[in-house]
């Protein structure tokens, strides 16, 4: 017995849709000057800064968080700003361009 068995035994007047739905978020990025990527040392230790995003700040904290996701590292989000740990400025900015920013090396 799996689960749509079960579900048809609780609720036995119920119909199941055909289409399931789909949770696709849609983003906006608003942005009107390039986004700037900056390698600095702090502390001894390298990390890749970006800034200059002129949108909404949950906006900037999902981008944080996908740029974390996607390269496996740690960061924050603080003062308007992104602070990823390591020298990733490459594999960043090559990331924004395919979500469609403009963006601009900054630094060594």
């Amino acid at each position: 017995m799996d689960l749509q068995d079960q579900l048809k035994n609780l609720f036995p007047e119920h119909t199941p849709s055909e289409e399931p739905e789909t949770n696709e978020e849609q983003t906006i990025w608003l942005q009107d000057d390039p986004l700037i990527c900056k390698y600095e040392k702090r502390k001894g230790k390298p990390i890749t800064i970006i800034e200059g995003y002129t949108g909404a700040d949950s906006d900037f904290k999902q981008l944080a968080k996908e740029i974390k996701q996607l390269l496996s590292v740690g960061g924050s989000f603080k003062n308007e700003q992104i602070i990823i740990q390591g020298d990733f400025r490459d594999k960043i900015m090559k990331f924004l361009q395919e979500k469609g920013f403009k963006t601009k090396r900054v630094g060594g």
